[in-house]
């Protein structure tokens, strides 16, 4: 987040003060409606659905990092116009912790299931072997416990001991701004996913198309890869490249106050807009159930035309 001053002594406070009623009106939308969606897709996924397959496991997973920073959300509204006292700097270290462990596990359960998915298509032979609800259970796992045990350790980072009355999420430390932070975010936690997530999803739709196949369930998996594609690309790209713009100010790089007054409200808009992956992330809810109604439907078929041969059989 921006700060009101920045290198070269550049005033933003029209910027923090814009900011203060868009971040309202990007955010309430995004709460209501992430919040309804998710809360009900993680019933379905939990109560409806009486098989957990890798995809479900993947969605509820999915669905729980939404709700993580659909649930810190109002703390980042309160805290845009609100400075928090010192005593309770400790409290909103593990908030914008939390908020980093939703942004990018939701990031690496996207990619996750664009590789699920490649296994499965791409490499079937392979796929029975290592794809199982055990192994996505602990692949989502896995997820959860690295970035906690990533992002944790370094909150101590994102504020400067001792600071009076602050904006929880905005005005980080020159410490968060360092070369190896910052390189470290945006190549494993946004260029790294991209390309595989890329280069995965582009695999399965080849595969898909060579195969000539137009069945529901090789459809809903089109669905399902474009739909992951847009809840990735879409929100993080122009976050991650603010990220990158606001780094190359903070070293002075770039010192026109024009520029940096332009990068400051890039990068408080689009990493406002990031979150609205809540709400993309249910485009992927609707189709794993489609393709779960359309695999019932094809096993019911199957059962059906099966039973028939035998009483055709019977008869003769």
């Amino acid at each position: 987040s921006a700060t009101s001053i920045m290198p070269g002594n550049c005033s933003f406070e029209e910027v923090d003060h814009l900011m203060k009623y868009l971040e309202l009106v990007i955010y309430v939308p995004i709460f209501v409606c992430g919040l309804i969606l998710n809360t009900a897709a993680l019933l379905v996924f939990c109560l409806f659905l009486r098989k957990w397959s890798e995809s479900v496991i993947y969605m509820s997973s999915l669905a729980l990092m939404d709700l993580l920073l659909l649930f810190l959300l109002p703390f980042k509204m309160h805290a845009t116009s609100n400075p928090w006292p010192a005593h309770l700097q400790p409290l909103c270290s593990v908030l914008e912790s939390l908020y980093f462990v939703g942004i990018y596990g939701s990031i690496y359960t996207i990619l996750s299931i664009a590789v699920d998915r490649w296994l499965a298509i791409c490499h079937p032979f392979r796929a029975k072997q290592l794809r199982s609800p055990r192994a996505a259970l602990l692949a989502c796992g896995g997820v959860w416990l690295v970035m906690l045990g990533v992002i944790f350790p370094t909150s101590y980072r994102f504020r400067e001991p001792g600071e009076m009355d602050f904006h929880c999420f905005h005005r980080l430390s020159e410490k968060v701004w360092s070369p190896v932070v910052i390189v470290c975010l945006l190549v494993f936690g946004f260029l790294g996913p991209s390309l595989v997530l890329v280069y995965c999803s582009l695999q399965i739709i080849w595969a898909l198309q060579q195969s000539g196949q137009s069945s529901p369930q090789s459809r809903a998996c089109l669905k399902i890869i474009y739909s992951g594609l847009s809840a990735f690309l879409l929100p993080f790209t122009p976050s991650h490249l603010a990220i990158l713009l606001q780094f190359l100010v903070h070293q002075g790089v770039i010192q026109d106050c024009g520029a940096q007054s332009n990068i400051s409200l890039f990068i408080q808009i689009s990493m406002c807009v990031s979150n609205v992956t809540c709400c993309l992330d249910t485009l992927c809810y609707y189709f794993i159930l489609h393709e779960v109604r359309s695999s019932r439907n094809t096993l019911q078929l199957s059962i059906l035309s099966q039973r028939r041969a035998t009483c055709s059989i019977s008869e003769r």
